[in-house]
């Protein structure tokens, strides 16, 4: 049987709340139950389960680029709504995990691939924001790392009109189980 993890990407409030510099916005409200109620499921299970968070100082050269967001100790980083009360009553357990991310790539210069490995996990399924970007990246760095990968259909969202595009480039490139 593979051993598989749950990632969370990026599920904060400056990416999913309705104020948030770089939100989503309603399809991200729109899978937090369901996210929740997957990452109870892997943590029942006895698997892992990540928090994937952008993780950003003040002056971050990634502001060139987009407006700050995610930035240390802020509101606008924490975990939006039922996810951050998920987190606080789930916090203790030891197979869960909070890992700050500097990059799209969950994977980039984080510890999250040797993390894996420790456990055994063979197969990361992916959920958050934004399908196109962080998600798609952060699936592409599980395949760089040599793990199989999952996107969970009704756990992903984006505010372009990319996210079904790059669900099926995920499937092309890193022969990503798609999960409806």
């Amino acid at each position: 049987m593979v051993k598989e993890a749950l990632l969370i990407v990026d599920m904060s409030n400056d990416f999913v709340a309705d104020d948030g510099p770089l939100t989503v916005g309603k399809p991200a409200q729109e899978i937090v139950p369901y996210i929740k109620d997957l990452a109870t499921e892997f943590l029942e299970a006895g698997k892992m389960v990540v928090v994937s968070m952008d993780a950003h100082q003040p002056n971050d050269p990634h502001f060139e680029l987009w407006p700050p967001h995610n930035i240390v100790g802020t509101e606008g980083q924490q975990l939006y709504g039922e996810l951050y009360d998920w987190y606080e009553a789930n916090q203790n357990n030891e197979n869960l995990i909070y890992s700050a991310k500097t990059n799209y790539n969950a994977f980039f210069q984080t510890d999250l691939a040797e993390t894996f490995r420790k456990a055994g996990v063979e197969k990361v399924h992916t959920v958050g924001v934004t399908t196109d970007i962080c998600d798609f990246l952060t699936v592409s760095g599980a395949d760089a790392e040599g793990f199989k990968t999952a996107i969970h259909k009704r756990g992903i969202a984006t505010f372009t009109d990319l996210g079904e595009t790059m669900v099926n480039h995920m499937v092309r490139c890193f022969h990503t189980e798609v999960i409806d």
